[in-house]
């Protein structure tokens, strides 16, 4: 237990190496890029006596369902209606990803129709792989289909951000509230509750219950004003680190070939994601009152906590990108088991 506790730490020292120098470099968003790129090198040395902080995931994703729920003030909440025809796009965005994910991998690249669709899917990792395992389809290439995909959103948006909308994220700055100005009685007791939060949803079976549960509870108290805590900026970094590692770890004990063969192939899911994206942007951004960074962020294929995690770095509209990824996770979470299920 010590010694697994250890590996976890050094590996999450290491990151925080890789964050350092991305600050020393000025390159965005550094305590998340900067762990991922040193992890996805260290992991390569194998000797080295490191471990995912998997064990942090939990607790990390309590923080970011916190501080995404924290957004929803009172007078955020007047605007939701508004956010309907937008929220109604992700309906047609989620449906021509996944067709046009599947026909990319099964026509072009000729993977298997069932590993096709669910590598397609834009959804979580765990839960494509959890499908994968349960239609029997080949989820060492999910994974692997997913965690790049991943990678590439997660990679290339900070930059795009930063040098597209100019929008300093170099991340040495202070996010939110010091740990020192925080009261600290009053945040012990919202993460407590924001725990039992957490088990409750999992026991209901909720999508990403331990970043959901807590996120419904806080925004619950937020909006009616019993909380207004906020979230401590120590943490926020702190997180960013440990996904970062977990991140990196994803290619952990693939062979350099694998890797490089699924990451030329996701690029051009990449591409096609990247394409459909910017004509929903532009559909919105011309049509309806919203800000061209928070619709992007909206409809950003990647992973719910990491795109909420760069919202939440970037000052962006959270409730509207928030509920965004709510929907399409709804509406992958959803179908993507009983089409599967047909598929042969």
């Amino acid at each position: 237990m010590i010694k697994n506790i250890s590996q976890m730490l050094l590996a999450l020292i290491l990151g925080l190496c890789g964050s350092l120098i991305f600050i020393f470099l000025h390159l965005p968003l550094p305590w998340l890029l900067g762990s991922i790129f040193a992890t996805s090198i260290v992991i390569r040395f194998e000797k080295l006596p490191i471990k995912s902080p998997k064990v942090f995931s939990p607790p990390a994703r309590i923080l970011i369902g916190l501080a995404i729920g924290s957004a929803f003030t009172p007078e955020i909440l007047k605007y939701i209606p508004h956010y309907t025809a937008s929220l109604l796009l992700v309906i047609p965005f989620t449906i021509l990803v996944i067709f046009f994910g599947t026909f990319y991998y099964y026509k072009v690249l000729k993977y298997d129709l069932k590993t096709s669709y669910l590598g397609s899917m834009p959804g979580g990792v765990i839960e494509m792989v959890i499908i994968g395992e349960e239609l029997k389809a080949n989820t060492a290439k999910i994974t692997l289909m997913q965690s790049s995909r991943l990678f590439f959103v997660v990679v290339s948006l900070p930059f795009i951000i930063q040098y597209i909308f100019q929008i300093d994220i170099r991340g040495n700055q202070l996010l939110t509230t010091p740990l020192k100005n925080i009261d600290f009685f009053e945040f012990s007791s919202l993460y407590i509750l924001a725990i039992f939060a957490a088990i409750f949803a999992k026991k209901l079976k909720l999508t990403a219950a331990f970043l959901m549960g807590p996120m419904i509870l806080s925004i619950i108290l937020y909006s009616t004003g019993v909380y207004s805590v906020a979230i401590p900026d120590e943490f926020l970094k702190f997180i960013q680190i440990v996904f970062g590692v977990i991140i990196g770890f994803t290619f952990k004990g693939v062979p350099l070939k694998i890797i490089y063969q699924t990451l030329v192939a996701t690029l051009g899911h990449f591409i096609i994601l990247a394409i459909l994206s910017a004509i929903f942007i532009a559909i919105i951004f011309y049509t309806l009152d919203f800000k061209a960074l928070d619709i992007m962020l909206s409809f950003a294929p990647g992973g719910q906590t990491e795109i909420n995690l760069i919202a939440l770095l970037v000052g962006a509209n959270l409730p509207y990108i928030t509920l965004h990824h709510i929907v399409r996770l709804f509406i992958v979470m959803n179908i993507a088991p009983i089409i599967a299920k047909r598929l042969k």
